[in-house]
């Protein structure tokens, strides 16, 4: 765990907040591009050790049962037990990943908002000081904000509730009477594990699921990720990936279906001090109330900066959020998966280095010119100096804005 002296302000050209895939996605090509970290910019995680919100997983959710784990830019998983927990597996191949490359990551740091600064640069503050950047990379996820829907009688429970968040693996309700609500993969995958161990299961969606059979293919893919692009351009959060993709019919569900463990229910009308009702009079009793419910992008630190739109979410053209376009937010809406936070994190790199290479050309011109206008200046009616020849001396040139390095980003 790589651990650093709180400061009071920093100047960097890139800050990258989250050090999960889309996060590191982002480091890695910034490396390529030639900017250098603790230098040219830093990374930030809240998370107390590598592996993004993989670290957080419930145990039984080994590797073998990961749907669609895509390795990280320039570095491939190789040589995974499926039977071993994926926050272990996870974890260490990020742990390896930020030491192969070098990346710094600076944890744990809480950000606690970013906020316009002076000359064009964004505060971000920190939990370590402020960093003063010209640009952010926004690979906050949804982990740290999940969402637990509101219904009448909620807090009369006598029950434990809990979220997907917070989920412990099925040996936690042995025994117990259990409803799940989601109709996710998460929620599958609880019910499912839990069925084998609780005295009952009832599973409740507030529409009926949709099952997938079949490989999920290409184009299937590109339009899933369309459907979603245009949501975020519309400036509407982003919709789940099931919502658009459906769930994959796997021999483990078939089999849950057989046996009814996949019965769904529609959403109840309210909670009651023993259970769940709805309002034609059936009730269900319950001990416990699980929460499948998803995720909500954490991006509430963004708040000063007033990027989101009347429908709610920030709208995005590519990576660039379209209200300021120093901001990629990566991992958000169609890179909201692993391949997609990785070319998220590759787009973000080669804007943000355009960026920055042209406007240290128009800073280093401007220096030329006033160092020239100071030298005729000084001469006064000696000889005649052509104004517009200094050297640009005193401007820093940043690493990763030589053409070439510009190009390796791309």
């Amino acid at each position: 765990m790589n651990n650093f002296g709180a400061v009071a302000t920093d100047t960097v050209d890139v800050v990258v907040i989250g050090a999960g895939q889309a996060g590191l996605s982002g480091a890695y090509h910034l490396r390529r591009a030639g900017l250098e970290p603790d230098r040219d910019f830093v990374v930030l995680d809240h998370a107390p050790y590598p592996g993004g919100a993989w670290q957080f997983r419930w145990p039984s959710l080994t590797y073998g049962k990961v749907h669609g784990m895509h390795a990280l830019p320039g570095m491939e998983l190789a040589g995974a037990d499926d039977n071993r927990p994926s926050s272990e597996v996870i974890g260490a191949y990020f742990d390896t990943y930020e030491r192969t490359f070098d990346l710094r990551v600076h944890r744990p740091v809480d950000v606690k908002a970013v906020r316009e600064g002076d000359g064009g640069r964004l505060l971000v503050e920190t939990s370590e000081g402020t960093y003063a950047t010209r640009a952010l990379i926004n690979a906050t996820g949804t982990w740290d904000k999940p969402f637990w829907p509101r219904y009448p009688g909620q807090e009369s429970f006598r029950g434990r509730q809990l979220h997907t968040a917070n989920y412990p693996g099925p040996a936690e309700f042995t025994g117990k009477r259990v409803v799940v609500v989601g109709g996710g993969a998460s929620g599958t995958q609880h019910l499912m594990e839990i069925a084998e161990v609780a005295a009952e299961t009832y599973w409740v969606t507030r529409r009926p699921p949709v099952f997938r059979e079949g490989p999920f293919d290409a184009d299937q893919g590109r339009a899933a990720v369309a459907r979603v692009e245009e949501r975020v351009r519309r400036g509407l959060p982003p919709q789940s990936v099931v919502s658009v993709t459906g769930l994959p019919l796997t021999d483990s569900v078939r089999r849950a279906r057989a046996e009814g463990v996949l019965d769904r229910l529609p959403m109840f009308d309210r909670i009651t001090p023993a259970g769940v009702a709805w309002g034609d009079g059936r009730t269900v009793e319950a001990d416990v109330i699980l929460w499948a419910t998803g995720f909500r992008a954490a991006i509430d630190h963004l708040s000063p900066l007033k990027l989101r739109e009347p429908g709610g979410g920030i709208r995005v053209e590519g990576t660039q959020a379209v209200r300021d376009a120093r901001i990629h937010l990566v991992g958000y809406g169609p890179s909201a998966s692993t391949i997609g936070a990785n070319r998220a994190g590759r787009a973000a790199v080669r804007a943000i280095t355009h960026v920055l290479h042209e406007t240290d050309s128009e800073a280093e011109a401007e220096a030329e010119a006033e160092a020239g206008t100071e030298t005729a200046a000084e001469t006064g009616t000696g000889a005649r100096t052509r104004t517009g020849t200094g050297t640009g001396t005193g401007t820093r040139t940043v690493a990763g804005t030589d053409e070439d390095l510009v190009s390796a980003a791309v």
